[in-house]
């Protein structure tokens, strides 16, 4: 138990000093020395602190260095930087960019009056307004057979819209285009523009390595000058904005927001999209980064922070649940006292979610710790069932253990609550797959049977809890359970609870996050009723004290 409690100590220790480590590189990003004397030679001077009048003009281009030729699309005549805007402009789309290329968007804040062309102290940058993506294959009806393409254009054929109808044989076009697995040009329906509103003073001697990239310096007299700082945010740009582009697409509306960035945000965003950039290099696709991007978009610095603190303190509890989880059963030599069939449909439950998560392409951050505990889950099937397998001849043979008095005992409880609980689940786990059969579109009969075992694990799961609850009120008795991994989890779902409205996730998943409490409620409260003297041995010759001080004896 020392070298236990070592090794706990051993990792909250390494957590404790992890998050003030953390702590302190966040305070390094945010936080810039400024310049002590506004007349010292090493001070670098705000272009802005003058007020002159500015404009913002926007270009496309097929080419990143306008090599062929450029596009004006919106041109902001007073641009005020300290002003939020919105405007939506449409882009007319080149040929190449229509057959599967690529089109670039120029973005210059230059002196009000001059061509930016030929402005000496104008800043500019580069954002790319497409990306490449394997489209999502299209979805159909099981029983009739028609696409969500076709439903739109029965749709607008009945409210006799012409325009419509040829919009949707326009997408049906397209739609078709969507089954091929190879990556097709889609359109950033999105451009994000900041500037430091910041009158800050730099000094030449602390400049950040991060914002020196974007600081453009001129020497004005004696004094050194540093132009507007622009930003193009390219956090923003979210899988679900992205149009797919095809050659009929001649245009297409592109949305440009504007807002002023203090210095501390954005060297922090800096640092934020060069790290999704840099796991985009080692091989995660656009969906992948699309999971990390959710993290920071629309949020503020202060919440980010406390997401932060909490994500860790959730996996500290998760890594601790899976060490005292895998020492439960690691040791486990008798099933009196637990379900069977919680232990067994838990299993199912987690292998269905991540089959689910495989079909719908799920980013691999969140694919890869389902696959490792759905092996984890058919590991303690094999502990709860006593299953031993023999290979003869490349071919696997089962042998399954014998149950003794006392678990055949609790056997017969955990059959009775499964009994009971089949007439409430089986109806309307079948009711909800035949609805979704009928009224619900999916991409094959596949998809259909995942997504609706899926759903019946979100929506039913919990009453395969209830089981163990049976068999707990047969028995009178708790001490069966593992109850640190039981309290470590419990931390985590009342962290999941805070985040539940916050944190973008399915309907169902957020629910299912508020059942596991009441579940929980309901084992506290079976805790207290039936107390346990953990050091006595009981009737099986077991003792459930993880600190034993001599030799147990049998009341």
């Amino acid at each position: 138990m020392f070298l236990k409690t070592s090794f706990t100590t051993l990792i909250v220790g390494v957590f404790v000093v992890y998050v003030l480590h953390t702590c302190w590189v966040m305070y390094g990003i945010v936080y810039t020395k400024p310049c002590d004397s506004p007349k010292a030679d090493n001070c670098i001077t705000p272009f802005l602190a003058g007020n002159p009048k500015l404009q913002l003009s926007i270009y496309t281009s097929v080419k990143p260095n306008a090599d062929g030729g450029h596009t004006l699309i919106h041109r902001e005549e007073d641009f005020d930087v300290n002003s939020k805007f919105e405007r939506i402009v449409n882009v007319s789309l080149p040929k190449k960019t229509r057959n599967n290329g690529t089109l670039y968007a120029l973005i210059f804040v230059h002196q009000a009056g001059l061509s930016p062309w030929q402005d000496p102290r104008q800043v500019h940058l580069v954002a790319q307004l497409t990306t490449y993506m394997v489209p999502k294959p299209p979805e159909i009806s099981l029983i009739s057979g028609e696409d969500q393409t076709q439903g739109q254009k029965q749709e607008d054929q009945k409210k006799k819209q012409s325009d419509g109808s040829s919009g949707a044989g326009t997408r049906a076009k397209g739609g078709a285009t969507a089954s091929t697995d190879h990556p097709v040009s889609h359109w950033r329906s999105r451009l994000t523009l900041n500037i430091v509103g910041d009158h800050f003073l730099f000094d030449r001697e602390y400049l950040p390595n991060d914002v020196h990239r974007y600081l453009r310096v001129f020497q004005n007299g004696k004094k050194m000058v540093y132009l507007p700082l622009l930003f193009v945010d390219e956090l923003s740009n979210r899988v679900k904005d992205l149009v797919e582009i095809n050659s009929t697409s001649s245009e297409l509306p592109l949305t440009v927001l504007y807002d002023s960035i203090s210095l501390g945000r954005l060297r922090f965003w800096i640092h934020m999209q060069d790290a999704v950039y840099s796991l985009q290099q080692f091989g995660f696709t656009e969906k992948d980064a699309d999971e990390i991007k959710g993290i920071f978009v629309d949020t503020n610095l202060y919440f980010l922070a406390l997401t932060f603190f909490v994500a860790a303190f959730h996996l500290l509890f998760d890594f601790l649940a899976f060490k005292n989880d895998i020492s439960f059963w690691k040791q486990k030599k008798s099933m009196v006292g637990m379900s069977s069939k919680a232990v067994l449909w838990r299993c199912f439950s987690t292998i269905v979610i991540f089959l689910y998560l495989f079909d719908e392409q799920t980013s691999l951050l969140v694919l890869i710790p389902a696959g490792i505990g759905s092996v984890i889950e058919v590991w303690k099937v094999k502990k709860a069932f006593k299953i031993q397998i023999f290979w003869k001849g490349g071919k696997p043979t089962f042998l399954f253990g014998k149950l003794d008095e006392s678990e055949r005992r609790t056997e017969e409880y955990d059959t009775l609550a499964m009994k009971y609980l089949s007439y409430l689940l089986y109806p309307l786990c079948i009711g909800g797959a035949v609805y979704a059969l009928i009224f619900l579109r999916y991409k094959s009969w596949y998809s259909w049977l995942i997504n609706s075992l899926v759903n019946g694990v979100y929506a039913f799961g919990f009453l395969f809890m209830l089981p163990q609850l049976f068999v707990n009120y047969k028995l009178k008795s708790v001490a069966h359970l593992p109850w640190k991994a039981f309290m470590y989890k419990a931390f985590n779902t009342f962290i999941d609870d805070v985040f539940a409205f916050i944190i973008t996730m399915p309907t169902s998943h957020r629910l299912a996050c508020f059942r596991d409490d009441v579940v929980f409620l309901i084992y506290l409260y079976q805790r207290w009723l039936y107390p346990v003297d953990r050091t006595r041995v009981n009737e099986y010759g077991i003792s459930y004290d993880e600190k034993p001080k001599g030799k147990a004896h049998k009341d």
